[in-house]
């Protein structure tokens, strides 16, 4: 049986995903291909560098949002839904939009993308979805997500699916899930780590105390581990073939701030 093994001991965000199951030998050309079939192309670039975190060499995957393309949108959105739950920082231009949870569970259902991939990626979704209904009090139709996090949530979400469908793993074990500690700065304030929607996703998951200051494990790693996980261990009696490195965007001082991934047979 083939096992993949998620090492998250520094957390886990959807960007070290990617990074980490493209390092363990999944294809880029895939990822790339798959994407395309919600025809949001127009929207973003991605790319992948190699990076070195804490002496530890790693890949870091990247999403580029297109700016000129960020005005002509307006004609996707109703003008209800553009003047409904702004956040405070969007306020100075009509640029930004956002798409509901209904508006991305249409655009996977209507795409062209293997039924698996659909599959895990709308379970990843839903579990978003209904965190942050549950926390702000709405209902799940009407979470939405704010442009560019939109467009980042939809191409980690997505392209974990793609790739854990194109790695064809059988069983996908985890370590317990550090989250850190402290504070962080969100839209609506100072929140403590994890954030609320993410500690709501984490329900029913073994969580690991970590004393690092700042925020490890964010609403999509949390949605990653909560719907593509199997069985969380230590490392399991395997004989292991491939390892991947996904760099986080963050650095710490005292660790590497990377997701480990471990492709191998038991």
């Amino acid at each position: 049986m083939r096992i993949l093994y998620v090492d998250c001991f520094s957390g886990i965000s959807g960007d070290m995903t990617i990074g980490a199951l493209l390092d363990a030998g999944a294809s880029f050309h895939a990822l790339e291909s798959q994407l395309a079939l919600l025809q949001l192309e127009q929207e973003y670039e991605l790319s992948v560098e190699k990076v070195v975190k804490n002496g530890i060499h790693s890949n870091k995957f990247n999403v580029m949002m297109k700016e000129s393309h960020t005005h002509q949108r307006s004609h996707q959105h109703t003008e209800s839904e553009d003047h409904d739950h702004h956040h405070h920082h969007d306020n100075h231009t009509h640029s930004h939009h956002h798409r509901t949870y209904q508006d991305i569970v249409k655009l996977i259902d209507n795409s062209e993308l293997d039924d698996n991939v659909k599959s895990r990626s709308l379970d990843m979704f839903r579990v978003i979805g209904e965190a942050e209904g549950k926390i702000h009090g709405m209902d799940i139709a009407q979470v939405h997500f704010h442009e560019v996090g939109a467009i980042d949530s939809i191409i980690d979400i997505v392209g974990t699916a793609i790739l854990l469908e194109d790695l064809a793993v059988d069983r996908i074990i985890a370590a317990t899930v550090p989250v850190g500690s402290g504070h962080i700065h969100i839209d609506h304030g100072i929140y403590p780590v994890p954030a609320p929607a993410t500690l709501e996703v984490l329900k029913g998951i073994p969580l690991a105390s970590s004393s690092v200051k700042g925020e490890l494990t964010t609403p999509t790693g949390a949605a990653i581990i909560k719907t593509q996980v199997n069985a969380f261990s230590t490392l399991p009696t395997m004989k292991v073939d491939k390892i991947g490195y996904g760099a986080g965007t963050k650095t710490f001082k005292d660790h590497p701030n990377v997701l480990r991934v471990i492709i191998g047979e038991d």
